[in-house]
């Protein structure tokens, strides 16, 4: 592994190598190394599909799985199935992302497309991290369109951290979520933009069992002239709570968009909605100013503390 992947694997999954417990590291469309553990077992797919299927153990407890991706090969392009069996009782942590170094021509375009599919088990939990990076000198594009497809059976919980770290420019985020009795699906989602760059987002939850819930959670920032869209839908098909909102910051000659949908099919389902676009308050930048920081070092560090 050169010194470009190891500051890809370093920016999406914050290693500094091979990591302890269960991995598949993902390299220009190869395999660059895999470990199954005693619960943990990956194998490739037997499908015809590139990637991998995940089976968790029931009752696994404080382990960890890495699979992240990495390309810095310029003009690649792949789509990737990685299916997850998470069994009853577990407790696991999953750390994933993608990160892209083009350093190609204007016509080249670097493109990573991940579909994963999770089965969360019963009483089961989840916690998984996501992170999107694009870098390199060229002017060939970063594209990364991650899909997640999620199915919590009765007591099931998970939790979704998304981060788009910087230089990706174009993204479509899909996340769907299908949710049993007494569920919970929590997703946080920190965007940042800038350039021409796009992203778009799209979540759509389905609450199907009694006393499930949802919390869809999406802070992003928009500068120069790049455009987002984000779409949340919930639907309250049963004795339910869930909540949806959007808080963005708009900068320069940049768009936001943002259309929360909620429909509720239920007497007792409970929906809620927030959407929240402006600009940097001018008191903000004017109270760190006056601590000896310029406009664009206070607009940064109001940024920073707007995505933590």
């Amino acid at each position: 592994m050169d010194a470009i992947e190891k500051d890809l694997l370093l920016q999406i999954a914050d290693l500094h190598g091979v990591p302890e417990g269960a991995y598949n590291i993902r390299a220009n469309g190869g395999l660059q190394g895999r470990a199954s553990t005693e619960n943990i077992e990956i194998v490739p797919k037997t499908d015809g599909k590139d990637g991998i299927d995940i089976f968790i153990k029931p009752g696994t407890k404080n382990e960890s799985l890495h699979i992240p991706v990495i390309i810095s090969k310029a003009g690649l392009q792949e789509c990737v199935y990685n299916d997850f069996y998470i069994g009853q009782d577990a407790d696991v942590v999953i750390v994933a992302g993608c990160g892209i170094h083009n350093c190609g021509g204007v016509e080249l375009t670097s493109r990573h497309d991940g579909i994963h599919t999770f089965h969360v088990g019963k009483n089961a939990k989840v916690k998984y991290v996501e992170k999107h990076y694009g870098g390199g000198d060229g002017m060939g594009k970063n594209v990364m369109n991650p899909e997640t497809v999620v199915y919590l059976a009765e007591g099931a919980q998970m939790t979704m951290e998304s981060t788009q770290i910087k230089g990706v420019d174009s993204t479509n985020r899909k996340t769907t979520a299908t949710l049993a009795a007494g569920s919970n699906f929590v997703v946080k989602e920190k965007l940042y933009t800038h350039g021409e760059q796009t992203a778009d987002t799209d979540f759509v939850v389905e609450m199907n069992g009694e006393g499930c819930s949802a919390d869809v959670m999406s802070r992003s920032v928009a500068a120069d002239n790049s455009r987002q869209n984000f779409v949340s839908t919930m639907n309250g098909n049963a004795p339910c709570y869930g909540h949806t909102e959007c808080d963005a910051i708009i900068m320069d000659e940049a768009k936001v968009a943002a259309a929360p949908c909620l429909t509720a099919n239920h007497v007792d389902a409970e929906l809620v909605h927030e959407a929240a676009i402006g600009k940097i308050a001018g008191e903000q930048l004017i109270k760190l100013m006056t601590l000896g920081l310029t406009e664009k070092e206070a607009e940064e560090q109001i940024i920073k503390g707007f995505l933590h």
